[in-house]
């Protein structure tokens, strides 16, 4: 039987799972209905690196949320994503969870799990390239509106981007579905951390209901890699940096470069 301490935060992490996922619901729900939801948030789950089909109303298409500058909206996700984090990290120090259980600390060398993450981040990128154009040979086309609206029209915007909320958004979810959701009830309850992969594999795909169908579905199998990445390195800093690079490359490719 776990510690009443690990199990403390077994429960902190299923409400935070629970609050991300209730936005994310919301957001979807916004998208399919916006004339009856007043835009009050920006939701959780943006990711730049994952498409949403044309044909499928995305969240940009509400009237409130195109007034948004893209400031405003990179601001908002990065303090929505930020809470998350506040909230798992206090727990964490509360319940006095070891850092070990979160992939943190546990003699690994820096350098090498730095070049594992990077190795691992492009090449999820380019498989996802990779996807992509093999789906628009078949004619299934990607809404790109999302990645569009979160490119900044400025230097001091791209530093932001790269340097501020997109490592946030890597930080955050990794932290939440990888590092808690897996490494933390795995240690706590002397679990497999394999079925926990399935698990939050799910609910991490979910978590991106706002971008479609094909987000969930992507966004669900990119979660598994990074999941079992997480389990075999048992390091966060390596799902981290792979998936910084992901949203990163899509955007200077497609966006800054373009």
């Amino acid at each position: 039987m776990a510690d009443p301490q690990w199990a403390a935060f077994a429960g902190l992490t299923g409400l935070v799972l629970t609050a991300f996922l209730v936005l994310a619901w919301l957001s979807a729900r916004t998208v399919r209905d916006p004339p009856t939801i007043d835009w009050q948030f920006t939701p959780v789950g943006v990711d730049p690196g994952v498409h949403s089909r044309r044909g499928v109303r995305t969240r940009l298409s509400h009237p409130r949320l195109t007034e948004l500058s893209t400031a405003s909206l990179l601001a908002n996700v990065a303090v929505t994503q930020g809470l998350f984090a506040v909230v798992v990290v206090g727990g964490a120090v509360v319940f006095s969870i070891p850092p070990r259980a979160f992939g943190l600390g546990a003699g690994e060398t820096t350098g090498r799990t730095l070049l594992w993450g990077v190795a691992l981040g492009v090449g999820l990128w380019a498989a996802n390239e990779a996807s992509s154009r093999a789906l628009d040979v078949v004619g299934i086309e990607y809404d790109e509106r999302l990645r569009s609206m979160l490119a900044p029209d400025s230097p001091g915007g791209w530093l932001v981007l790269l340097g501020l909320v997109l490592p946030t958004i890597a930080a955050v979810e990794e932290l939440l579905f990888r590092a808690a959701a897996i490494g933390v009830i795995a240690a706590g309850f002397d679990l497999s951390p394999w079925p926990l992969v399935a698990v939050s594999s799910v609910a991490f795909g979910l978590g991106h209901g706002a971008q479609g169908r094909a987000g969930i579905a992507v966004t669900g199998v990119l979660g598994v890699v990074l999941a079992g990445a997480f389990v075999l390195s048992g390091s966060l800093l390596v799902v981290v940096v792979a998936h910084y690079l992901v949203n990163a490359l899509e955007l200077v490719v497609h966006e800054g470069l373009a």
